[in-house]
């Protein structure tokens, strides 16, 4: 390594008393790709936009291969070669490929748009990709996440762009399509690109980083060799102790049945479920995308009809149910998808707390609103939620803290038998480990929990039993003792006998 491509030395930023960046350095190489890592609320998100030049710092210094760099606006960034590529897509659905691609850097001559020039760029561009089979003149609507990932890629391609940085990429895509997308890094960081890779995923981070930097309370704390560095040394970096401490050993005893599934199928998937739930137990389930987890969460909950077999809820069978029915009898859903099923986020964290259960702040029809705004400010305190009260807008929550609002409602809702679809989806290691210890507090208190999740670690680390589901049809639950990480990809993967 030379002199480096970008360089960020000793960075702050406030906004008004809350001090984003308290002294953020970042040294970034032609052809590397470089992880950032942090808990939410490091500083990550305000740094990338100081980078991608929609805010500037209070002080401290930015050069562009040696040059002062002081962006004016995210176009004035994008021009002098900085491309940053968001969580959520920043495409607009309902036109081409094409026009997506070139949106803002249109080729133009005599005020005339010039369309075979734009078709060329653009399929150059995908072709340099090693996605060719993305038709320019396709609607991006019909594209898979990771084709509409590829596009936003493309489209950094053809403004030339020298530094990429993706902001959680693969958090919406298949295992197939991330895979692909790691292909791509590695010929952009081939071709000379320097890229910028922000995720919570720790096994992607060692797959395609060369080095990694670690930003804690708005300051960097690590930097160094991907190869030289252990998980265990970027979580303590992250979170400031030790990652054994992630996992608590909070013990409970598991009572009666209260959730059973007999011969369960959906219309599609799952296939054939029977299991058995106990109260102060989590009980696991294991398996590859598309095996019929999510939906199975949904057929006992009520969100997807039911083609045959029997639920029984403390020991009431019944063959279908609505979502009302299921809270009624104390069960509560935590969907895998926070923004577009778990919560309303341009509503208050109180209206989210409390939707699911208003009757118990009302009186002859009544809403209590001062008992509620308690409840909600209650919740707020015993979860530790980073927020300004219980009137702020969720959407204005790092995701960490949308996730413990989803918990609080089933909190309020008093569920007995809670559904975890991927319950640390997309949070950083410091909120994880704080909802894991939630989670076992609940087994404590004689709650059931049922717990899907794609993090095999988190699952021998929660949960007191597992099972593995595979196309649909739901194995053997054993105590956790008896499994392994290998041996529960085997049995996801297993192929049918």
């Amino acid at each position: 390594m030379t002199e480096p491509l970008l360089a960020v030395r000793e960075v702050h930023k406030a906004f008004g008393a809350n001090r984003a960046l308290a002294g953020v350095t970042l040294e970034l190489y032609a052809g590397e790709t470089h992880a950032l890592v942090g808990e939410n609320g490091a500083g990550k998100s305000t740094l990338m936009k100081i980078l991608s030049g929609a805010h500037r710092p209070d002080r401290g210094s930015m050069t562009l291969d040696g040059v002062p760099y002081v962006p004016k606006n995210p176009r004035d960034a994008r021009r002098q070669g900085i491309a940053m590529i968001y969580q959520e897509l920043a495409l607009a659905s309902h036109l081409s490929v094409e026009a997506n691609v070139m949106l803002g850097q249109e080729r133009t001559a005599r005020g005339l748009v010039l369309r075979r020039e734009h078709n060329q760029l653009v399929r150059s561009a995908l072709l340099e990709l090693d996605h060719a089979e993305i038709d320019p003149q396709t609607n991006v609507h019909r594209l898979s996440p990771g084709g509409m990932q590829i596009v936003e890629i493309a489209r950094a391609l053809v403004s030339n762009a020298r530094v990429v940085i993706l902001d959680e990429p693969t958090s919406s895509l298949s295992g197939r399509d991330a895979e692909r997308l790691f292909a791509v890094l590695d010929r952009l960081r081939g071709r000379g690109l320097a890229i910028v890779y922000i995720s919570h995923f720790l096994e992607e981070v060692e797959r395609v980083a060369d080095r990694v930097t670690v930003i804690r309370d708005g300051a960097t704390v690590l930097t160094g060799m991907m190869e030289s560095l252990t998980t265990h040394d970027i979580i303590h970096a992250m979170i400031g102790r030790e990652p054994e401490d992630l996992f608590p050993a909070i013990a409970s005893e598991p009572g009666e049945v209260v959730l059973e599934t007999v011969d369960l199928a959906g219309m599609i998937l799952p296939k054939h479920v029977d299991l058995k739930l106990r109260r102060g137990e989590v009980l696991g389930i294991a398996g590859l995308v598309g095996a019929g987890r999510t939906e199975l969460l949904r057929a006992i909950f009520g969100l997807d009809k039911v083609r045959s077999g029997l639920i029984k809820v403390a020991g009431i069978a019944t063959t279908r149910g609505r979502p009302s029915d299921r809270i009624a009898q104390g069960v509560g859903l935590l969907s895998e998808d926070r923004k577009n099923e778990g919560l309303a986020l341009n509503l208050s964290i109180e209206d989210n707390l409390t939707l699911a259960a208003l009757h118990r702040h009302a009186r002859r029809g009544i809403l209590n609103l001062n008992a509620r705004r308690n409840e909600a400010s209650r919740r707020l305190i015993e979860l530790n939620v980073k927020a300004a009260g219980p009137k702020q807008a969720v959407v204005a929550l790092s995701g960490g803290n949308q996730q413990k609002i989803a918990f609080a409602r089933l909190l309020h809702q008093d569920a007995d038998v809670l559904l975890l679809d991927e319950p640390t989806r997309g949070i950083d290691v410091g909120a994880k480990a704080e909802i894991y210890r939630l989670i076992r507090e609940l087994a404590r208190r004689g709650k059931a929990v049922l717990m899907v999740s794609s993090y095999l670690p988190e699952l021998l680390g929660v949960c007191d039993r597992l099972a593995v589901m595979r196309k649909g049809v739901l194995g053997e639950t054993r105590p956790i003792e008896a499994w392994t990480e290998h041996e529960i990809m085997s049995q996801a993967t297993l192929e049918s006998k």
